[in-house]
């Protein structure tokens, strides 16, 4: 039973979200739902939710525990999970020699999945060369792009160039399909002319089985037309201590955002109005390189997706203030200018991103199917030049606003309600050229 200071609490935080939004959207029951499902997501327990580790399970069977609840369908499996493999791959061995000269370790910088490589002078490689005076970022960009075997020969004025680029690119990679080869591209910094040239290496190879959690709403008149609400829930992990806290939690990133993901399913769900079918999908390993969505958005028909709202860190005020969210690559469609035609008698307000230098339309769960020309958009109050919080173990729920997410969980459904009910459709983004 609540006290009557729990009470009154309860009641006064409602009654700030109805002075702020002019109405309550989401019941008094969601959003202590919402408190629990933040709660149990940052909670130790959780160990950081890691995609590399078994900790991850345990947050998954959380999520598909919730999306069975609430009553939505399997989006593909029907434990809810969207499965598929990332292979690690580790330098084991490397060795190189130009007419017979030893290569330094240093001196070698190998792209591309392969586990064994074994070049020599007769082997079917391109020679290719970049040459004092070069752009050297330009020229390796253009290499790393080819499509055959080719082995690169950089000179030695590079050789700082060379240094930083092998710091970033030698160690460990994550490969989404190792059994499909791709060309090897092999760069060498010398001076030497090659007559004969061996080149060797060895990686190993761990693969890891990682899973999306997702499940849908379908749509009543218009069901082959989907609606994406979407967070990840991955994090980073177990960390050196500070004090003796070693846990990341992972409150706001992005705890937060399949906190909102999952309470708007159930909104949704008891509204029952929704013409088009949407689907609600909380992804892994978006920390190690947004594999779960390029996975999910490379096995969905893109110009079935009608709209993508991606949430992303909304545990804190944004630097608009209260009751206010920005959406990153806001001017690419007018999905946000719809929304907020739907918000004209609340106090909330949608904002253009702010950290433009920053990128965040093409750094976070959104990319794949932007860059596809779905109007795919991240929804996010993090302070990004301020947060001294992020990706430490301080990221506790303690340090979030609750009825922030709250008030943001409200804005996006009343905002998506145009969307979601068949009635608006947002222009779709400039697809990438390939």
């Amino acid at each position: 039973m609540k006290s009557l200071p729990q009470i009154f609490l309860t009641s006064f935080c409602i009654l700030l979200s109805i002075l702020a939004n002019g109405q309550q959207v989401i019941s008094t029951l969601e959003r202590q739902h919402a408190e629990r499902i933040l709660n149990t997501l940052a909670a130790d327990d959780m160990r950081g939710r890691s995609a590399l580790t078994k900790d991850i399970e345990s947050a998954a069977d959380f999520i598909a525990n919730e999306m069975k609840r609430i009553g939505l369908m399997p989006y593909a499996e029907q434990n809810y999970r969207q499965t598929f493999q990332l292979d690690k791959i580790s330098p084991k061995r490397l060795s190189a020699s130009i007419n017979k000269k030893t290569i330094p370790d240093g001196h070698i910088i190998t792209l591309g999945n392969h586990i064994h490589l074994q070049w020599d002078n007769k082997s079917q490689v391109k020679v290719v060369n970049i040459k004092p005076g070069d752009d050297f970022s330009t020229v390796f960009r253009q290499y790393s792009l080819s499509k055959e075997n080719t082995l690169v020969l950089v000179d030695p004025s590079f050789e700082n160039y060379f240094s930083r680029f092998g710091q970033m690119l030698n160690g460990a990679k994550f490969i989404e399909d190792s059994n499909t080869q791709k060309p090897s591209i092999v760069y060498i910094l010398t001076k030497e002319n090659p007559k004969t040239f061996e080149i060797h290496m060895e990686r190993e190879i761990q693969r890891f089985p990682l899973f999306n959690v997702a499940g849908i709403i379908p749509g009543k008149s218009k069901p082959e037309e989907y609606v994406i609400f979407s967070g990840h829930y991955d994090h980073i992990g177990i960390l050196p201590s500070v004090g003796q806290d070693s846990i990341a939690n992972g409150a706001d990133d992005d705890a937060s955002g399949v906190t909102a993901m999952l309470t708007l399913a159930e909104y949704y769900k008891k509204q029952n109005n929704n013409e088009r079918t949407l689907i609600f999908v909380a992804f892994t390993a978006e920390e190690l390189g947004m594999y779960g969505s390029k996975y999910f958005s490379n096995h969905i028909n893109a110009d079935q997706v009608v709209a993508m709202i991606n949430m992303e860190m909304i545990g804190k005020d944004s630097k608009f203030g209260p009751n206010t969210v920005y959406i990153t690559g806001y001017d690419q469609s007018n999905l946000g200018k719809l929304m907020q035609e739907n918000l004209e008698n609340t106090n909330f307000r949608f904002y253009p991103d702010p950290y433009i230098k920053q990128n965040l339309f093409y750094r976070s769960d959104n990319a794949v199917l932007a860059a596809k020309g779905v109007p795919a958009h991240s929804f996010s109050t993090s302070q990004m030049d301020k947060d001294e919080l992020y990706h430490t173990v301080k990221d506790e729920v303690s340090t979030l606003n609750i009825q922030n997410i709250v008030s943001s969980i409200e804005a996006i459904a009343i905002g998506a309600a145009g969307i979601v009910e068949g009635k608006q459709t947002p222009s779709r983004v400039e697809k990438l050229k390939d």
